[in-house]
């Protein structure tokens, strides 16, 4: 423990983060993975030159909020630079060293903000979470990582896994693509910390490398090339993080496949039939659990007939052991109108002790819609659902139970169908019941202590047995 009147030692650890901190390369990558000490690095690196007048570093998040949040750069730098004699400007997000040199966090949310920096002269340039950012930005704040102060300007980024054909960060990818095992989708070891030259062609595409200077500028006359490198980090690299927070591992090896894949490292895997939700990994058992706590039904609808999307219905209940119960699924092609008979006579079959969540379609007409739905359920408790973010990324919770063996299915004639959908998963023709399914899912895991639902604040969810007071709601 430190005293008051000693000065804590600030240092990088050794492995990978000492690496990153040593690298001679102009441009130097880090991380590819969940917890080695990222932001640590970048913020340690930024104090290297703090002792120089003039010297200034700019540390880059994609968001105002991201870079403000608990434990991002700013937190972070707060536990840095106060020991370094910095004075902190937190109306600006800057460090202010004896010096006079400056340290600056920024943000560049969208992708024409780069222009904003070009008449600047940043000494050290560094992106957090650098996946995030679009390519445009990566290579004009390039141009403006320049120096007069005595320091040779260089840049560094921290990141994670992302996939070769991400729309907003493929280009780092194949911007470390030599580093990584394109077989395994991990770094090589080997060839961590191994620098390589490039220069980038007129086309603003093409990417010359080589494995010298000499070789680079031998092919394009007058060009200077830049030097880079990636230096792969693992969170056992973070010998203080997993000690400070030793269940930090388990929470990473709780998510999904694909993610917790990412989390790891792996530069490649994708969802795609079968990494998602593995049809195995369902229990199929003879009847619904009798324990149940809560139950609900969550309708994903569509309202074409004989062809287009299926109207899906899942019915799942709780247990307060934590299992998951999928006790039926209701799917077709109807009209509206047949549609909403079908709702109606299942909630009448389900009884009032079940949550109804159905879908809101955006604009006015899914409004429209779920409008009528909740009147025609009158009675019930019923709730219109307007779900943000993409069906992959609303599945995931609901995916990590069922991989964790924790959700069972009672055996029906609708299951071959439920489980070849989510077995094709995100690939397949349609994931109405996927949707529905990670509806109900992320329903009832609200109710379970995750947060208040807000069906409670009407004399709290009904009992398993139908017998609270019938509700009609919508939010």
């Amino acid at each position: 423990m430190t005293t008051a009147t000693e000065r804590p030692r600030i240092a990088p650890q050794p492995g990978p983060q000492e690496m990153f901190l040593s690298s001679p390369a102009d441009v130097v990558v880090f991380g590819g993975a969940r917890g080695p000490g990222k932001t640590f690095g970048l913020l340690l690196e930024a104090a290297r030159h703090a002792h120089v007048p003039r010297f200034t570093a700019v540390l880059f998040r994609r968001t105002h909020p991201e870079l403000v949040q608990a434990g991002g750069l700013w937190q972070a730098s707060t536990e840095i630079y106060p020991h370094l004699g910095a004075r902190q400007r937190q109306s600006t997000l800057e460090w202010l060293f004896p010096s006079g040199a400056r340290i600056k966090m920024a943000h560049m949310q969208h992708e024409s903000d780069a222009q904003s920096w070009k008449s600047s002269e940043i000494c050290y340039l560094a992106f957090d979470q650098a996946e995030t950012f679009a390519e445009s930005q990566f290579w004009f704040m390039l141009t403006c990582n320049r120096s007069t102060c005595g320091v040779r300007p260089y840049l560094r980024l921290g990141c994670n896994p992302v996939l070769r054909d991400d729309p907003v960060g493929g280009w780092l990818h194949r911007l470390v693509e030599w580093w990584l095992d394109a077989g395994t989708g991990y770094p090589r070891r080997d060839r961590a910390g191994v620098v390589r030259w490039l220069v980038r062609e007129d086309d603003g595409q093409t990417l010359d490398w080589g494995e010298s200077a000499a070789e680079v500028t031998a092919r394009n006359p007058g060009r200077r090339p830049v030097s880079l490198t990636f230096i792969p980090g693992r969170l056992e690299d973070n010998v203080i993080l997993e000690a400070r927070d030793p269940d930090y591992r388990q929470k990473l090896l709780a998510l999904p496949k694909v993610e917790r894949e990412r989390a790891f490292g792996n530069w490649v895997i994708r969802a795609t039939s079968g990494t998602v939700f593995d049809r195995a990994a369902f229990v199929v058992v003879p009847a619904a659990p009798a324990a149940a706590v809560a139950r609900a039904r969550y309708w994903d609808k569509a309202g074409t007939e004989a062809g287009g999307d299926w109207t899906a219905g899942v019915l799942m209940s709780r247990t307060a052991a934590g299992l998951w119960t999928v006790e039926h699924v209701e799917r077709g092609r109807w009209s509206a109108d047949r549609r909403n008979n079908v709702i109606r006579q299942h909630a009448a079959g389900d009884g009032v002790g079940t949550w109804i969540y159905l879908e809101q379609e955006p604009g006015s007409g899914g409004k429209e819609s779920a409008e009528i739905s909740v009147r025609d359920l009158a009675g019930y408790v019923v709730q219109a659902d307007r779900p943000t973010g993409d069906p992959y990324a609303r599945a995931q919770p609901y995916a990590a139970q069922v991989e964790a063996g924790n959700v069972r299915i009672v055996d029906g004639p609708w299951v071959e169908a439920f489980l070849r959908e989510h077995h094709d998963f995100p690939d397949g023709a349609h994931d109405d019941q996927v949707t529905a399914a990670s509806g109900a899912f992320n329903k009832l895991a609200l109710a379970a202590g995750f947060g208040a639902p807000s069906l409670s604040v009407l004399g709290g969810p009904p009992t398993a047995n139908g017998s609270a007071r019938p509700v009609t709601v919508q939010l």
